[in-house]
């Protein structure tokens, strides 16, 4: 009988963990703060490598369903004058997936379902860990739980490594965003893609998620939160102004960006961390879950291989290390390049993505999209 597996976080990276474990036959416990899992938080778009790990775990149809395709990725000004297009069918052909922009909330509760409630303990709040043959896991609520293999996927914030890991820095990028979902239907010509409008020291993002849902987010330098409301400062951007006022203020949740500073350890034999514990990014390439979750295709693939358990975390750090640092610091720079300020610097950006060629952009989303290479390697390595 395999040894149970406690994992910290009942969020996107967590669920999916502990689906990938319990379809191989591993017994798992799914330790999560919240006090219910219900469908709160704003808008994901799940990119193609996640929906092939989806298909995988054979929720593919459910989160289609309650999500809506995503087959263009479009950055313009902010008079919508196009600086950068792509066009993800060609993708959508390759992988047999396609990208699905879905409310967080329901694709959470769809994870939930499909591994049972039973698997999950609410209410559970860590605050500190014992190791002496396997751990104790000591929560808030004065309980404890013992184990004797442990996932840490509770967040950038993460208690798991705090307590088991060298310290490490979260970084701050100087941004602030803010996020909501309204009710409306998108004209046909931009209902299947996610659209990135940037302006000076200012971007907003939307994209349709549901038939009658957008989810929005919109993001600015630091200075200039407080000079003034949202809609005063987009309101040179003439299309999303609707957007925005369609949106219930009370419903519209604002957050400072931050990322985990690259560490160089993710497992320590018997814990591993996982997604934003782990690898933590700016939101710039809308990774982070997905990253998350292809950290759950990873060890999936590697117990599959029948790794023995005390190798797996090894394994799975030395597969996922180099691409998910790759994405952190690439979507930093992104953000950075997105939040330039100064007119000549945004005239020449803007003119060297519109003169860079397709072939660069495609190929790094390749990059991205690709999953084989866990194969590939563990096979290799076997």
């Amino acid at each position: 009988m395999p040894e149970p597996i406690a994992i910290i976080g009942g969020g996107i990276g967590g669920l999916t963990t502990a689906l990938t474990l319990k379809q191989l036959g591993h017994p798992v416990s799914v330790y999560e703060s919240a006090s219910e899992i219900k469908p709160v938080g704003a808008g994901i778009v799940l990119a193609n490598n996640a929906m092939q790990v989806f298909r995988n775990l054979g929720i593919q149809s459910q989160i289609e369903a309650a999500g809506n395709r995503v087959s263009s990725m479009n950055i313009t000004d902010e008079w919508f004058r196009t600086i950068s297009a792509l066009d993800l069918t060609r993708f959508e052909g390759k992988y047999g997936v396609y990208n699905v922009a879905i409310h967080r909330g329901e694709l959470q509760k769809i994870l939930a379902e499909e591994l049972g409630f039973e698997s999950i303990k609410l209410s559970k709040r860590l605050s500190k860990i014992e190791r002496s043959e396997g751990f104790a896991l000591h929560f808030d609520d004065t309980t404890t739980e013992r184990c004797q293999f442990l996932v840490g996927a509770d967040g950038i914030n993460s208690v798991v490594r705090t307590e088991l890991f060298k310290p490490s820095e979260i970084r701050d990028t100087g941004q602030a965003c803010w996020r909501g979902i309204c009710e409306m239907e998108l004209p046909l010509d931009d209902r299947h893609g996610a659209i990135e409008a940037w302006g000076k020291g200012r971007r907003f993002g939307y994209v349709q998620i549901a038939p009658d849902k957008v989810y929005w987010y919109a993001v600015v330098s630091e200075h200039l939160v407080g000079q003034k409301n949202l809609s005063e400062l987009f309101k040179s951007f003439p299309q999303i102004l609707n957007i925005l006022e369609s949106t219930p203020p009370d419903t519209i949740f604002f957050s400072q960006l931050k990322d985990l500073k690259p560490i160089s350890k993710w497992q320590d034999k018997t814990v591993c961390l996982i997604g934003d514990a782990a690898h933590a990014t700016t939101p710039n390439m809308g990774q982070g879950a997905c990253q998350a979750i292809e950290d759950a295709y990873t060890i999936g693939q590697l117990l599959r291989k029948e790794t023995p358990m005390e190798e797996v975390f090894s394994d799975y750090e030395k597969l996922r290390m180099k691409k998910a640092h790759r994405i952190v610091n690439t979507s930093w720079t992104l953000g950075k390049v997105a939040h330039l300020e100064n007119p000549l610097g945004i005239w020449l950006r803007n003119m060297l993505m519109r003169a860079a060629p397709k072939s660069t952009n495609y190929k790094q989303l390749e990059t991205i999209f690709d999953i084989g290479y866990v194969k590939k390697k563990s096979s290799r390595s076997s």
